[in-house]
């Protein structure tokens, strides 16, 4: 019975592990992919905005 608990937990990871990996590659692209990308866009801009502006001390 040892041999049972030892290797369930690794099990549940490897499930929950490749449904997160299943959800990631379903997400990818279709009708919001443009809206993430502009996100994205946007606060990469912002970021460098930022970190560019000069400081006053």
């Amino acid at each position: 019975m040892d041999y049972v608990s030892a290797l369930v937990p690794p099990v549940v990871m490897a499930t929950f592990f490749t449904a997160l990996i299943v959800t990631i590659v379903k997400s990818q692209g279709g009708p919001n992919k443009a809206k993430e990308d502009a996100i994205v866009d946007a606060t990469i801009a912002r970021a460098e905005a930022t970190r560019q502006t000069p400081r006053t001390d």
